[in-house]
C-alpha cells in the first residue's frame, strides 16, 4: 500500500472545535522522516497534501493529496475513508491523534490489507 495514501489519510482527519476528538489540521511529519504532509479542511472533506518529500523516496512527490471523509469519534479517533486521486483507489481509515502524536491506519481489499503510520505535529 502506498504511503502517502496512509500517510495523508493518514493527515487529514480534524476540523478546528470538534470537542471529541483530536485537532487534526496543521502540519505533520511521517515518523520514517521521508514525508511532510498539511492537513486542512477541503470542501466537506479533509485534506492531507504533501508539502515534502524526502530525495529519492518513489511513488510520492509534494503536491500529492489524499481526500479523507471521515467523522469524529470518542478519544481523538476519526474513522471512514481516503480516497487518493493520483491512485484512483479508496481505502477505510482510522486515525487516532494524542497530543502532538497521530497514528493513521488504511486498508484495503476488505479491510484484510491494512498499513498504520505514525505522525508528529510539526510547529
Amino acid at each position: 500500500m502506498n504511503p502517502l495514501i496512509l500517510t495523508v489519510a493518514i493527515f487529514v482527519l480534524g476540523y478546528p472545535g470538534i470537542a471529541k476528538a483530536g485537532d487534526i489540521d496543521g502540519q505533520w511529519a511521517r515518523g520514517d522522516g521521508n514525508a511532510r504532509v498539511r492537513i486542512s479542511p477541503c470542501g466537506p472533506d479533509v485534506c492531507a497534501v504533501n508539502t515534502w518529500i524526502k530525495p529519492g523516496t518513489s511513488k510520492e512527490k509534494a503536491g500529492d493529496k489524499l481526500v479523507m471523509t471521515i467523522k469524529p469519534g470518542d478519544d481523538g479517533v476519526y474513522s471512514g475513508t481516503a480516497f487518493d486521486p493520483q491512485r484512483d483507489m479508496t481505502y477505510k481509515l482510522t486515525v487516532t491523534i494524542n497530543g502532538d502524536k497521530m497514528t493513521t491506519r488504511g486498508c484495503i481489499v476488505a479491510g484484510m490489507l491494512c498499513k498504520g503510520i505514525d505522525w508528529t505535529r510539526i510547529n
